[in-house]
């Protein structure tokens, strides 16, 4: 009779194995991966199958001449290509730089700049794509000196051999960079090593999830965020969770999606922002939801977002008669340049919220406890949990002195999981990673130990010589009907006197958007007792967001101030592309293409022999 393997929780930790070997080891454990299809059909590798093609798949990216420590960056929007390549690269010792695809046509001239000071960044030294997004990609190579190779996923060289040695993985090796979601004109590059890696891996299998062998895991999550590399992809893998893997597109066109694969797969854990649990409610009608069992729903998790206590509430009452567990929501906090998840709450307790008194809080930066009885303004903040073991959170001022019980303040972050720094950026990594921890920009308080995030410093609003919280006065605007919830910007503008308030909303009803802007700034003073200065209604899909889903307030606000909100096409794919701006970049890649053909066939002359370039399509 075979003895059972035993499970990860008792084998793996914060030494090892790494990764790479535990995907190696892991083939011999039951389950796998299934990867949905934009058509709803499925494709499932068993975790023997998985190891055995990223083995295979190392050895081809070694043949197209990639070394240990060479940085190449993932554009790679197919789940399968991505998570075989992805892991791929952290076998071979080749350092992935995970970015995201290419979401508009009519954006591209934004997108290729971005990639561009990106890979230059990075320093990479070739791009992985598929064969989808790769024709107009080419123009990169002439854009970034590094870039020596466009590769494509799925016809990397021919290679044969033993499976590399994965011995050559030290714990302080660099594994991935991460760049922030928000990167600009001068990008930041998290760099992610194995240790740091291993530390977060181990807190949240271990402590945080608690994940045993017949849990399962389900995500729409892009692949090249933290959140969804990190959590939904690294971790599993680590732990040989079985996983189901939803295409990102596929959950935003039809939310409806991701609760039938739990229902349908018997998923355990799943985790998404705040605006995905707003989305997944307002679209899952009384037939659907007849047909769903979520009992088996361990962990929702909820991060990467203000969470909405009254969006998360909401969606309990919605799913509850499909049998989810009020227990089962678990609101967390984390960032990329902690690796991934610095608190958690405690699996099972289910949402809990803290309701202060407003005035103390706008004034005086105090979470004092609410006295409702006198009818005085109240805020109401989610619980973020605890830090996880080996790990500590404190507040401090402006002044960088630790603040008290119940007093807003910086988070600073301490312990094993914080990266290595921001990669070549030697200035930005001392501002952020300091002796004392990671300043995290983001504001919050501790009450009886648990932390409650508040939001980010640099989005504060300060109006009549108060403090406010921008998503606060964004959450009260989306209340009002007509206004797409999750899609609001608040921020202040120059005034006369003082600052002033300013709210940008995406509403579908175009012929009614002045009485929809007039019922925002009534809601919005009637609840808050602030004046909005001006309110302005956008089309779906206007509000400039980052590629993991985030408002982006500055750049909002900017465009605000230049005249040019909702002229920059929309996020979706395909929504208003533009047939000149595809041609466009259509002929510079294929200039470039032809430039870098005519380079490699120098190379070869001169060599005498077929080089790795040769393997380029």
């Amino acid at each position: 009779m075979l003895t059972p393997r035993p499970h990860a929780s008792q084998t793996h930790t914060a030494n090892g194995p790494t990764v790479p070997l535990a995907v190696r080891e892991g083939a011999g454990n039951p389950g796998g991966v299934t990867f949905v299809r934009p058509d709803r059909t499925e494709r499932f590798y068993s975790f023997a199958r998985l190891a055995e093609e990223v083995d295979q798949r190392a050895l081809r990216l070694r043949a197209a001449g990639l070394a240990k420590g060479d940085r190449v960056g993932l554009i790679l929007p197919d789940n399968e290509e991505f998570v075989l390549t992805f892991l791929a690269a952290l076998n071979a010792g080749v350092v992935p730089v995970p970015m995201y695809p290419p979401m508009s046509l009519g954006r591209l001239d934004g997108y290729m700049e971005t990639a561009a000071r990106i890979l230059s960044a990075a320093e990479a030294k070739a791009l992985v794509c598929d064969q989808q997004v790769q024709p107009v990609l080419w123009s990169l190579t002439n854009r970034v000196h590094s870039l020596e190779h466009l590769l494509v996923s799925n016809r990397l060289p021919d290679a044969t051999g033993e499976p590399i040695d994965l011995g050559h993985i030290a714990l302080d090796d660099v594994a991935f960079l991460q760049f922030t979601s928000g990167s600009t004109a001068e990008p930041k590059g998290v760099v992610v090593t194995h240790r740091s890696l291993l530390a977060n891996l181990d807190v949240i299998m271990r402590h945080g999830l608690q994940i045993t062998p017949e849990d399962v895991a389900v995500s729409w999550l892009p692949l090249y965020h933290d959140m969804g590399l990190i959590g939904f992809l690294l971790a599993p893998m680590w732990y040989s969770v079985p996983t189901v893997y939803l295409p990102t597109l596929s959950f935003v066109k039809h939310p409806t999606l991701w609760m039938q694969t739990i229902h349908k797969h018997r998923g355990s854990i799943a985790f998404a922002p705040n605006f995905a649990y707003a989305l997944a409610t307002r679209r899952t009608n009384a037939a659907e939801l007849a047909r769903l069992d979520l009992s088996c729903v361990k962990a929702l998790g909820c991060g990467a977002e203000p969470n909405h206590p009254a969006t998360l509430r909401r969606f309990l009452a919605h799913f509850a008669p499909a049998g989810l567990k009020p227990t089962a929501l678990l609101p967390c906090y984390g960032m990329a340049e902690a690796t991934l998840a610095m608190t958690f709450n405690p699996l099972g307790r289910g949402l809990r919220t803290d309701r202060i008194d407003a005035d103390a809080y706008q004034r005086h930066g105090a979470a004092l406890p609410a006295d409702e009885k006198h009818g005085r303004p109240t805020l109401e903040f989610v619980s973020c949990g605890r830090p996880l073991p080996g790990h500590d959170v404190h507040l401090v001022n402006e002044h960088g002195h630790t603040v008290g019980e119940r007093q807003v303040g910086e988070i600073v972050f301490s312990g094993r999981s914080i990266a290595a720094g921001y990669f070549n950026r030697m200035a930005a990594t001392a501002e952020v990673f300091r002796p004392e921890g990671l300043r995290t920009g983001d504001l919050g308080y501790l009450a009886d130990g648990e932390l409650f995030v508040t939001g980010r410093k640099k989005d504060l609003l300060i109006l009549n010589g108060r403090n406010y919280d921008p998503q606060t006065v964004e959450w009260q605007a989306a209340e009002v009907p007509g206004i797409r919830k999750g899609n609001v910007v608040a921020f202040t503008r120059p005034g006369a006197d003082t600052e002033e308030l300013v709210i940008v909303a995406e509403s579908r009803e175009s012929a009614a958007r002045a009485r929809l802007g007039d019922e925002v700034r009534r809601h919005v003073q009637a609840q808050l007792c602030l004046v909005a200065a001006d309110v302005v209604l956008v089309g779906p899909g206007e509000l400039p967001k980052t590629s993991s889903g985030k408002l982006q307030r500055a750049r909002t606000r900017q465009q605000y101030l230049d005249g040019t909100l909702g002229r920059a096409g929309v996020r979706t794919l395909g929504g208003r592309a533009q047939a000149w701006s595809l041609a466009k970049h259509l002929s510079w890649s294929f200039l470039a293409r032809m430039q870098h053909s005519v380079k490699r066939r120098t190379r070869r002359f001169f060599s005498g022999r077929a080089g790795a370039g040769d393997t380029d399509v």
